[in-house]
């Protein structure tokens, strides 16, 4: 890992860019004392850190506020990261599908997000990796946004998230069904009940899938940008219990 600037942000939150051989990244780490609780924070597919900054620093912010270290990278194909052609095809597929006004198919499903979820989740890994050696870094670690697809498969192979907050909000192929029910840490899951691109019973069959014994459903009424802050109130509340 690679620092490449740094800068202070309202609230003394300092701020740093770094590089994980290509992978861009972002750190954010509070004034509080160290080692700090890490949140990772994930975000949707096809925007790339660039148009996505100002929403990802908000939640770190408010991550920070909490006392909370946060980070995020670019994702596969994103921003200036090589194009993955099948998820490409498979977003051009999907666009469309939803033109037309035809349902979307598993397939089309499928290739736009499993590809991303194979590359993507052992590229968090090895981020929490290089994160975890840092002195102002302790864990415990949770998870916080989406893809979810992305989410779920962490949250099923490393034991070092320790809860997630997930967002409902990104098609769900069927192999992640059947890998939510092999998740038993604690849930915290945002949905946006108005969500014009998403499937609103997908969400709930998901929500049922997951094994965790303590899981609860943040259900509000708009669409996916009209989150409330009475949402992230509770993800606030909900890693407090988890992290601290």
């Amino acid at each position: 890992m690679q620092f490449t600037s740094e800068q202070r942000l309202d609230g003394d939150i300092t701020e740093r860019r770094f590089t994980l051989g290509e992978i861009p990244g972002i750190l954010w780490t509070p004034p509080s004392a160290s080692p700090t609780p890490l949140i990772l924070l994930g975000h949707p597919g096809g925007l790339g850190l660039d148009r996505m900054y100002p929403r990802l620093a908000a939640r770190a912010r408010y991550a920070a506020a909490n006392g909370f270290a946060a980070a995020t990278i670019e994702l596969p194909g994103n921003g200036d990261r090589p194009v993955l052609d099948v998820v490409a095809q498979a977003r051009a597929d999907l666009r469309q599908a939803l033109a037309a006004g035809e349902p979307v198919s598993d397939d089309i499903i499928d290739r736009l997000v499993l590809p991303l979820v194979e590359q993507a989740v052992p590229e968090w890994q090895a981020t929490l990796d290089a994160l975890l050696a840092l002195p102002e870094i302790g864990g415990p670690v949770g998870f916080a946004g989406g893809v979810i697809a992305i989410g779920i498969r962490l949250a099923t192979i490393d034991p070092r998230i320790v809860a997630a907050d997930l967002f409902a909000g990104s098609y769900v192929p069927r192999a992640t069904l059947e890998e939510a029910r092999q998740i038993t840490i604690p849930l915290h899951v945002l949905l946006q009940w108005d969500d014009e691109g998403n499937d609103r019973q997908t969400a709930l069959d998901l929500f049922d899938a997951f094994g965790s014994k303590e899981k609860t459903l943040c259900a509000n009424m708009g669409g996916h940008t009209g989150v409330p802050q009475s949402a992230a109130d509770s993800a606030a509340a909900f890693f407090a219990r988890h992290l601290k």
